[in-house]
Parts: structure tokens; sequence; C-alpha cells
């Protein structure tokens, strides 16, 4: 045979196994998608809005963050936050890192083949010499060889590489998963912000007015037509404002440093809220869609999902070990003991060398991990079917205070309304001697309490529509 015939024999041996490799199959079970655990519909009843009012547009999961939070300043820290956030950095280095892990798997599928060249000198003593004189030998070689490849009959390496596939695209889904919730987590602490700001003007404003209060009592008193009780229960009013103000600068303070942390970096001044009231139009409102709809879409459900199909390849794997392996080693090149003889004719070489291993007795060590992969496979469908289940209950809690807020929200603002008229009328029967100063303190402290609670009802009501988005899967389709 000369080296044209052999050199084509080599390439057919290396087609064959090309053919035979891509041509194999894997032992893994074949995949169904466990059934959703919960309801087909959202539950309906006095606590849930109707939820054919509003039918939507385009599924939650295809909304993207800029058309549901349409503040200005509120967008521009969410774009912040996406550049900076650490949490999501290491999201995405984790998706790098799944994505190389997947690599290296699928490239096993595949021969490597390795260029080789070597020298080797040896120089043999007079005592083991035959002609009893010292020889010296030489030897040169260059080549293409493939080390230790598998041939992949039963799929094993296929399905090693399946679960690599699907370990990346769950980690994709994660990282889904975690800018949903960051996006969410800065509007909610944004608006929380806001809020706190708002009641400590608030506590200023009431600061304001009951020093006022104080100096006009305390001058009546001064004039004997006020009792010392009168004093003594304006000063508590002043003390109590004081005490709002020293709390609510702490909070606001507080606020500031959740918002830097969760944004990744210092926020600018001019992007921090004023006030609860000017962001009551951030965020718009959605509809929850079918549950079927939702669920499938949520990053969350979708990555427990990608690690259930790993966990069912890696049976596929545990089970071809149960069968024969066969590793092919081979080498094609020249070889001479003269450098300048190296690519001469006749200095061509090779080596084709199969070796087959066939499991015998392994001390049952095969069996338990198959075993260990098949339980693996049962508790990713637990979990999957745990991540539906709680995915439901989330959007379940967050429409039971959607169906309420808004009425709780009309009756907070007239509950405002009438304290804040009762609280005049104290004030005025104060003025004319005809009630003392305990009535006016007591409206005083209702209409504080109930401003402060409208704000709280408000904040709660604007948090409501952002954890609607994040529990609905809103953006995860979109950028």
């Amino acid at each position: 045979m000369n080296y044209k015939q052999r050199m084509k024999t080599a390439m057919c041996l290396a087609l064959g196994i090309f053919t035979t490799l891509t041509g194999c199959t894997t032992m893994a079970p074949r995949y169904s998608q466990p059934a959703a655990p919960v309801s087909a519909a959202w539950p309906d009843g006095p606590a849930y809005p109707p939820l054919t009012a509003k039918p939507a547009q385009k599924p939650i999961a295809e909304i993207p963050w800029r058309e549901f939070f349409v503040d200005p300043q509120l967008q521009k820290l969410i774009e912040l936050s996406l550049e900076n956030n650490r949490d999501l950095r290491v999201a995405l280095l984790n998706i790098e890192r799944s994505r190389a892990q997947y690599q290296i798997q699928r490239a096993d599928l595949m021969p490597k083949i390795d260029a080789t060249a070597g020298a080797n000198f040896q120089r043999t003593a007079e005592d083991f010499s035959s002609n009893g004189r010292a020889t010296t030998v030489e030897q040169y070689n260059v080549g293409l060889g493939v080390s230790s490849y598998e041939l992949d009959l039963f799929g094993r390496v296929r399905s090693l590489k399946d679960q690599a596939l699907e370990q990346y695209l769950a980690t994709e889904q994660a990282q889904r998963s975690v800018q949903i919730s960051l996006v969410s987590q800065v509007a909610s602490s944004y608006l929380v912000l806001a809020a706190d700001r708002e009641r400590l003007a608030l506590a200023r404003e009431t600061l304001v007015s009951q020093q006022e209060s104080y100096k006009l009592i305390k001058s009546r008193f001064e004039a004997g037509v006020s009792s010392s009780l009168a004093l003594n229960q304006a000063r508590t009013t002043v003390d109590a404002a004081r005490v709002e103000i020293a709390r609510y600068t702490t909070l606001v303070a507080q606020d500031e440093n959740a918002l830097n942390l969760v944004v990744g970096s210092p926020v600018p001044t001019e992007l921090l809220p004023q006030a609860l009231s000017e962001t009551l139009t951030s965020v718009k409102d959605l509809s929850p869609g079918l549950p079927s709809e939702v669920l499938l879409q949520r990053p969350d459900i979708l990555q427990a999902e990608g690690q259930l199909k790993g966990a069912n390849a890696n049976i596929g794997a545990a089970r071809a070990a149960f069968f024969p392996r066969i590793t092919l080693v081979s080498n094609v090149g020249f070889g001479s003991e003269d450098l300048a003889g190296l690519f001469k004719p006749g200095s061509f070489a090779w080596k084709f060398a199969p070796q087959i291993t066939l499991p015998i007795f392994n001390g049952g060590s095969n069996r338990a991990n198959l075993t260990v992969v098949e339980v693996d496979r049962d508790i990713a469908v637990a979990r999957y079917e745990k991540a539906i289940q709680t995915a439901f209950r989330e959007v379940a809690d967050a429409l039971a205070q959607r169906g309420t807020i808004d009425e709780q929200l009309n009756a907070q603002q007239s509950l405002t309304d009438a304290t804040g008229e009762s609280y005049r009328l104290s004030q005025a029967r104060f003025d004319k001697g005809v009630d003392s100063y305990l009535a006016v303190l007591d409206s005083q402290r209702s209409l504080y309490g109930a401003q402060q609670n409208l704000i709280g009802t408000r904040i709660s009501r604007l948090n409501n529509l952002v954890t609607l988005y994040k529990v609905l899967g809103g953006g995860a389709g979109g950028k």
C-alpha cells in the first residue's frame, strides 16, 4: 500500500467514526412536561378584581419595563442599575461560565486532533551493547493523532452535553429573573423614598403649625386666658412633631442608602424623588391574563424546567455507563533516525489502537449512580411544581390586594378630608372658648395620623402594581 492509499484509508476511517458518532442517540428517558399543580384560573371573590374588565393587549412577558415604568427619573435609575448592580453582574458572569461549560461538553463529541513533534536521543553503555561498543540512537517524529476519543455509541457523552446545555439555558433564565427582580426593587426603593420624603415634609409642616399654636397659647397663658394644662398639651404636640422629623430624617437617609445599593452606584441628586404625590403616575396598570400564559413565561419557572430537563439528561449518561465504552487512540505521521530523512519515502508511520471497556463488577456503583440521578430527576420535578405553586400564590396575593386597594385608598382619602374638617372646627371652637385645647389636640393627632396613613395607602397601591409586574413575569422577554 503506497503513501496515498494509506492516507485515504486513514481518512475513510475518520469519516466512519464521525458518521457513527453523529448517528447515535441517547438513552435518556423522553421528557414530558409535568402538569401544572394549580388551578387553571386565578382565584375569584370579594377580594379580587374582575379579570375580564381589561383584556391584556399582549403577554405580560413581552411588556418591556420602559412601557410600564413611565417616570423619566425612574427610567434613568433603572438604566443605571442594569449597568452597575453587582447581583446582575454576577448573574451575567454565571451565564458566561455555563456557556463555557456547555462548549466543553459539546467539544467531547468531536475528536481532538493534536499535532506532535518529538526527538529522542539515547546512549547505550558498552556493557549493554550487543557489539560491546557504546552506541547512540537518535529518533525524530512528527504526526497528527487522536488520543482517548470515546465513540459515543450509547449516548453517554451526548447526554452530558444535553445536561450542560439545559444548565446553560437555565442560567439564562436565572439572569432574566434577577433582572426582573432588580427592576422591581429599584422601582419599589424609589417609591418608598418618595413616600418617606413626603412624610418628612408633612412632619416639618406639622412642626411649624404646632410651634405657631404653642406660641399663641403661651401668649394667652401669660395673659391669663389659657391654663397651664393647655400650654403643656401644646408643648407635647411640638415635641411629638420633632420626634417624627428625627425618625423620618433617619428613614430617608436609609432609603437613599438602599437605593444606592440596588442601583450599584451613588444616585445623582437630580434623580431622587421629592414626594410621592409627584410619582403617582410613574407606573401603569396591567391585566393578569391566564395562569397558563403567565406561569409558563416566568423566568424562574423556565429555570426550574431547564434544571428538570438537565436532570432527565443525566439519566441517559447513567444508563450508558452499563454498556461498553470504546476509546480510540490513533496517530499518523513520519519518523526517522535522521532529521534530514524525516519526510523521505518510507518514513510514513501510523498507529491505530481501539480499546473497549466492559463493566463487569464495580460493587454496584453504576446501579447506585443511576438511582441517584433518577432521584435527582424526581427532586427536580418536585421543585418545578413547587415553583409553579409559589408563583401562583404570589400572583393571587397581589391580585387580592389589587382588588381592594382602590377602595381602601378612597376610604382613606375621605377619612383624611373628614379629620381635616374636624380639626378646623375644633380649632375654631377653641378660639371662641367653647372647647378645651384637648379637643384640638385630639383632632390634630387624628389628622396627622390620617395624612400619614393616606401616604402609606398610596405607596401600597403603587408597590402593588410593581409587585404585579414582577410576579406576572413582566419584561421577561423584553429589554
